[in-house]
């Protein structure tokens, strides 16, 4: 067994797709393909959006496609809970932390604005446009006066940070120039912790050394690598995988008919044709064919990998019921 360590980490706010199916796939290969260490997280830290229904049926969804797991919420592991919202003790201490570095700062803007950071974020203009840092050059004083009347959210100081340069596995060399997507909220006005913040402590405390997951991430990483750097704690690796698009050159979703995996398993399409289904459209097969999950490991290329969107059209997912 190798040090890697790798981790696929749903949200249970609705069916398993097999958007989500792609990536699951691809970071259990790259991980599996090492001899490494695969973690199954469940991030349900947005309350109002999650359902335990729906993280059980993710976990029968991924076992059905032949994916295993070393760690996770349904068999433990050395670095429990694996459960976003058994781990808010963690997430607290690394707000004391960033607060006694002077990292953060109290914001008064409206809850609308705010509402998306819990989530983790399709781009970062998904969390609304750049923050124009109205709160951050309050005084002591004039935060007094606002907290007597509204509770503040928290923003971390990105502002103040360097131009964040980092490989990426799939997309190469990659530059971030200081505060890219301005000072970002570490903790909203109703306690909820944000996605940048938590992905950060768990990936950190589960010692994750690779992570593969969607392109709609990948300018996420700066603010993630920033946060690693301020609670001194070692970044992982980054592999960002293009997204599946349906024809509207939107993320694959309910609007495009039912992919879910709940959904074609009961259509009657075996995993072994939507596993080779991804394989070949991930580039690790030449042509389509139903393949088993471990008949991949050992041919598993990274390299192969496209670094452009997947448009995915009838044509295309008609394949899966011939």
């Amino acid at each position: 067994m190798s040090n890697i360590r790798g981790r696929f980490a749903p949200t249970p706010s609705g069916l398993m797709h097999v958007g989500n199916a792609w990536a699951a796939l691809l970071a259990w290969l790259q991980i599996r393909s090492q001899s490494g260490q695969f973690v199954l997280r469940m991030e349900d830290i947005d309350g109002p959006r999650c359902r335990r229904e729906l993280a059980d049926q993710a976990l029968a969804d991924l076992r059905w496609l032949g994916l295993d797991w070393d760690e996770g919420p349904d068999i433990g592991g050395l670095y429990g809970p694996y459960t976003q919202s058994e781990r808010i003790q963690l997430y607290e201490e690394a707000m004391d932390k960033l607060l006694e570095k002077g990292m953060l700062y109290p914001c008064f803007c409206s809850r609308a604005e705010l509402l998306a950071v819990a989530s983790a974020p399709h781009g970062l203009s998904s969390e609304g446009p750049t923050y124009a840092g109205t709160c951050r050059h309050l005084t002591p004083e004039q935060q007094l006066e606002r907290m007597a009347v509204k509770k503040p959210s928290q923003r971390f100081k990105a502002g103040d940070a360097r131009t964040v340069i980092f490989e990426d596995g799939i997309s190469g060399p990659q530059a971030f120039p200081p505060g890219a997507g301005g000072d970002f909220v570490v903790r909203r006005a109703d306690g909820i912790i944000s996605y940048q913040l938590a992905v950060v402590v768990d990936d950190a405390a589960m010692k994750i050394t690779d992570v593969l997951r969607g392109a709609d991430l990948l300018d996420s990483t700066p603010r993630q690598l920033l946060l690693y750097e301020a609670l001194g704690q070692p970044a992982p690796r980054f592999a960002h995988v293009p997204l599946l698009m349906g024809e509207d050159g939107k993320r694959l979703a309910k609007r495009h008919g039912d992919t879910s995996l709940a959904g074609l398993k009961t259509a009657g399409v075996p995993p072994e044709r939507i596993v080779g289904w991804l394989a070949w459209l991930a580039g690790q097969t030449d042509q389509f064919e139903p393949l088993s999950a471990h008949e991949l490991v050992t041919q598993f290329d990274q390299s192969r990998i496209p670094d452009e969107s997947i448009t995915i059209n009838d044509s295309l997912m008609k394949q899966l019921f011939i």
